[in-house]
Order: structure tokens, then C-alpha cells, then sequence
């Protein structure tokens, strides 16, 4: 997992106020957004964003801006470092992961390459 006090995602305050806006218009009750990635897309990966009703033991837990994000366990080494932001554009409303692991993106925009943070930079980040 990430170093203590060090946050493996944070948010600007676009995507804080997106996911507090999200979770107040919830269906049903949820403690936050988990945020993740998945095998897929030309590039090689998508990120993956979910309601999550619940924290598994095994989440890494990010608290910031008054919004609770939970990181797949599988996708810390891919995230660390990531700061999530949510854009608005004339074509589109969506989250942007701001990511010093991601190497490559597709023309698309659908899916990226990320090279997982190696142990030298989860010592440097601390």
C-alpha cells in the first residue's frame, strides 16, 4: 500500500465538488466513488470509476476535499501520484486523471498505457 500520509489520488476541487454532487443524487446510500483500472482499449487500459456502497478491507482509502475516494487495491501502483479532476467542454462533461505513470493515450482518448510506480518512486514520494 502507499506511504502513511501520502495520498495515492487527490482531487482538485472541480472533481471534489462532482463527487459530492454525485453521492447526493445516489439512489441509494453510498459512502463514495471507488476508482480503479482495468484491462482494455487500444492503448492497453481504462480507468474504472463505481459507486461504492461499502469499504472493503482492502481499499486504500483516500479522504480529501471532504469526499472519500477508494482505490482498488490492484490499481495503487498504477495510480500513485494521480490527481483527479472533472473538466467541462463544449463536447463533454468528464472526470481527467492527471497521471505521472500514464506513458501513452489512445487517439480516442478511451484508454491509456500506465507503467506501474516502481518502490524507488513510492520512497521519493514520501
Amino acid at each position: 500500500m502507499a506511504l502513511p500520509g501520502f495520498k495515492v489520488v487527490t482531487l482538485t476541487d472541480a472533481a471534489a465538488n462532482r463527487v459530492k454532487d454525485i453521492i447526493g443524487k445516489a439512489d441509494r446510500p453510498i459512502v463514495g466513488v471507488r476508482v480503479g483500472v482495468k484491462n482494455g482499449g487500444c492503448a492497453g487500459m481504462s480507468y474504472t470509476m463505481e459507486y461504492a456502497e461499502s469499504v472493503s478491507p482492502l481499499d486504500e482509502v483516500v479522504e480529501d476535499k471532504g469526499v472519500t475516494v477508494l482505490i482498488d487495491p490492484k490499481a495503487v501502483l498504477f495510480l500513485l501520484g494521480t490527481e483527479m479532476d472533472f473538466q467541462t467542454t463544449k463536447m463533454s462533461s468528464q472526470f481527467v486523471f492527471n497521471n505521472p505513470n500514464q506513458t501513452s493515450a489512445c487517439g480516442c482518448g478511451e484508454s491509456v498505457a500506465i507503467t506501474p510506480a516502481t518502490p524507488a518512486a513510492l520512497q521519493s514520494a514520501g
